[in-house]
């Protein structure tokens, strides 16, 4: 197995997207629309659209299902050459966009999925990692079962045994935990990761890391989150989301990015949003950040372009996102920024 030099790898669960046309409710018609998506493969084809070559691993069904999740995701640039593959169900959700004062609706069909049912034994780590110099991944990961978190520990561990940098996205999703705690699952991750993305909701159920105020939550509080992060874990980059729901089609979303090196908080700027479909945003945000601190963006001009990113793909239908690079960087030039805060 090969891949482009400076690839990044992005590891999580491929789902099966089931949608109703328009903004008709679940199964109000016969008509449901069959996408591919999920946080890291989203992220994945968020790279390969800005021109990073990435790779994506999952576990995928050996059956006509698995070979089309396979052609989509290579017809965005995606390498999946390292997907494993089994003789085992695909993960499906089925999405409500909602409209106005209806909220989104997500009804989630994964349990006793092929990638549910890995664990570390599966890691072919060596031909994985070559030519791999990022490792991206999720919450979502850890809160499918024991299997998965070990896999993920796993990979984290053998990256950073390697020099290859590391990110991690606390995506806090209650439906999948279930009422467990997620804590003792993720702080363990937190240590092997250099660039931690996450809202302070997320940091206080999956950290333990309280942000002061309430949403949204002052620059001042977020810049003693993001320094007490680094404190307790050593994360030298710490990208923080704000999303201000109006309603379900209106957002407001905003980041910001703190950075070890400077020990300044960088706003991304702001944005109002007339939201097509929600879901993607915070992926598309993780892709535009990745990409510009896997090239040695500096962190002021890295969080603009991640925060229009991610504001960019809340007006585009399905999970994965559809712009160019150049779209992105002009959005980013007109977004509102406050000074920085140090």
């Amino acid at each position: 197995m090969t891949g482009s030099p400076d690839t990044v790898l992005t590891f999580g669960e491929l789902l099966l997207r089931l949608s109703p046309p328009g903004d008709e409710r679940l199964l109000q018609s016969a008509t449901l629309s069959a996408t591919f998506g999920g946080c890291e493969a989203n992220v994945a084809v968020g790279l390969a659209q800005f021109g990073v070559p990435s790779r994506y691993v999952s576990c995928v069904p050996t059956n006509a299902i698995g070979d089309a999740a396979c052609r989509a995701l290579r017809a965005e640039g995606v390498n999946v050459d390292a997907m494993l593959r089994r003789d085992a169900r695909l993960g499906m959700y089925f999405l409500e966009r909602g409209s106005g004062l209806r909220a989104l609706r997500t009804v989630y069909d994964r349990a006793h999925s092929g990638f549910a049912q890995i664990s570390a034994d599966d890691l072919h780590v060596d031909a994985w990692l070559a030519g791999v110099t990022w490792v991206h991944s999720s919450g979502i990961v850890p809160a499918l079962g024991a299997g998965p978190a070990e896999a993920l520990h796993a990979l984290f561990a053998s990256a950073r045994a390697r020099g290859v940098r590391t990110s991690l996205d606390c995506n806090y999703r209650p439906a999948l935990w279930q009422g467990r705690d997620p804590q003792p699952m993720i702080t363990p991750l937190a240590s092997a990761v250099d660039v931690l993305i996450g809202n302070p909701d997320a940091f206080r159920i999956m950290l333990g890391v309280e942000t002061r105020g309430a949403m949204p939550e002052p620059p001042e509080a977020l810049f003693e989150t993001a320094r007490a992060l680094h404190a307790r874990w050593g994360i030298s980059h710490v990208a923080i989301t704000q999303r201000e729901v109006h309603d379900a089609s209106t957002h407001g979303w905003r980041a910001w990015l703190w950075h070890v090196a400077d020990d300044r908080l960088h706003d991304g700027g702001s944005y109002t949003v007339r939201v097509v479909d929600r879901v993607g945003g915070g992926d598309a945000f993780a892709a535009g950040l990745l990409t510009m601190l896997h090239e040695g963006v500096e962190a002021a001009q890295a969080i603009r372009f991640a925060t229009a990113a991610g504001a960019h793909k809340l007006t585009v239908p399905g999970d994965w996102p559809r712009t160019t690079r150049t779209e992105i960087a002009a959005l980013a030039q007109g977004a509102h920024v406050r000074t920085s805060l140090a």
